[in-house]
């Protein structure tokens, strides 16, 4: 049974510490909802996970399926069952979507998918998302919206078949109907593959729809409150006042704000920006 384990995590993001020991266990087949202001480290906890440069491990640990992640680079996380469905899909021009995703497909495989086999299962999965026909030969994210950015994360989820996804805020920029359809296919990948799921959302429709059987709450940088689906819907009621004042905590953001008005530099306001910026 696969299981991530994070124990006591500590990271650091261009020298400003962003995680102060996040403590978080996910089972196979489990959705858990990451809820909190932004700007108080919930994507920070994905990017860590998965291993991007950027974020520098200070302290703690981070064991998926029994291996240690910190001592894997991002290739072998992937390889491992690891996705990470980016907020901020980037655009590659030159690589199409076909041959970046078959190529990504064949690292996991010890034979390769043959040519047939790939684009039967690539035309269905763009069926299903209810995409354009021609996204198999359009440069990888290259003059979509941002809503086919989104939902083109789900396409390559579907075809690589990860044992956890991490989903950093997929259902932004969504409309309504998009939003119904992303969650009908990650239902359909979860039935099929036992596959679990860490979402970051501050939609309650989405998580309606996705059914997550655990919330936390990160708050500058730490895992404050953690609850079942009840707590989204509170949270989605009343908001995240009620959980400051009887935790006694100050989100990060608004830290930096407060900052900004008691400040006349300029060089304090930039800063400012860029730390409410971070997630």
């Amino acid at each position: 049974m696969k299981k991530l384990e994070i124990k006591d995590l500590c990271v650091n993001v261009e020298g400003k510490q962003i995680l102060n020991g996040v403590s978080l266990t996910v089972g196979e087949n489990e959705v858990h909802a990451l809820m909190g202001p932004n700007g108080n480290g919930k994507s920070t906890l994905l990017a860590a996970i998965m291993g991007h440069p950027k974020y520098e491990i200070t302290g703690g640990s981070i064991v998926y399926d029994g291996k240690d992640l910190l001592e894997m680079p991002v290739n072998e996380r992937s390889i491992a069952g690891l996705f990470l469905a980016m907020q901020y899909p980037q655009e590659i021009p030159g690589v199409t979507n076909s041959d970046f995703l078959r190529a990504a497909m064949n690292v996991r495989r010890e034979q390769p998918v043959s040519l047939f086999r790939f684009i039967k299962e690539m035309e269905s999965t763009i069926k299903e998302l209810e995409m354009k026909e021609d996204l198999a030969h359009r440069f990888l994210n290259e003059g979509f919206s941002g809503g086919e950015k989104k939902r083109n994360e789900i396409v390559q989820m579907k075809l690589l078949k990860p044992s956890l996804s991490m989903l950093d805020e997929i259902d932004s920029g969504l409309d309504v109907d998009a939003i119904r359809i992303v969650a009908d296919a990650l239902n359909k990948l979860r039935s099929e593959t036992g596959m679990s799921m860490i979402v970051v959302s501050h939609y309650e429709r989405f998580l309606e729809l996705i059914k997550p059987e655990f919330t936390h709450v990160l708050v500058d940088g730490r895992i404050i409150m953690s609850g079942g689906p009840e707590l989204a819907e509170k949270i989605d009621r009343e908001g995240y006042d009620w959980i400051y004042r009887e935790y006694g905590v100050q989100p990060a953001a608004e830290a930096a704000n407060e900052k900004t008005r008691i400040s006349l530099g300029a060089c304090a306001v930039r800063e400012s920006v860029k730390g409410a910026e971070r997630k």
